[in-house]
């Protein structure tokens, strides 16, 4: 009997849209099978499992897929896995990533702004504190005078 999980390992799985397979046996770069499947790009998918942590729902680790898009000149190896994507994917992804960034960069900016107000309100309340410490110092101590007393130039 034969290991029949043995030919997936020696060749490049290609997911089509439609959900049909290809394999490939033999090296073949990424710019070949879009040649042959136009509209589409060709996708690395990779599993990635999260450290000890369990930060899962249930518990466990935390499992998530990467899809990277290859350029036209990167070598499809037997052993991985790739996903056929079509134009349409690849241009919603880009435009939910740069929705996503931007709500990043303005979350972060209302923090910086949040911040900057608190640290104008602490650094005016510290100055205030500052000004009542040396006012209070000065109350304590004695006002200066002058020691001379002053000449009458009427009597001259």
């Amino acid at each position: 009997m034969g290991n029949c999980h043995a030919t997936d390992s020696a060749a490049a799985v290609i997911r089509h849209p439609d959900g049909g397979l290809e394999r490939l046996f033999w090296p073949t770069t990424a710019g070949e099978v879009m040649r042959r499947h136009p509209g589409h790009y060709v996708a690395l998918i990779t599993l990635h499992i999260s450290g000890d942590a369990p930060t899962a729902a249930d518990g466990g680790p935390l499992r998530f897929t990467r899809v990277r898009i290859l350029k036209h000149t990167d070598i499809l190896f037997t052993g991985h896995i790739y996903r056929l994507v079509t134009r349409q994917e690849v241009t919603k992804a880009l435009q939910v990533r740069k929705l996503e960034r931007t709500m990043m960069d303005r979350a972060e900016l209302h923090r910086q702004q949040q911040k900057s107000a608190t640290g104008v309100e602490e650094g005016e309340t510290q100055m205030a504190k500052d000004e009542g410490e040396r006012l209070q110092k000065q109350g304590n101590s004695r006002q200066w005078r002058p020691s001379l007393k002053s000449i009458s130039e009427a009597g001259i």
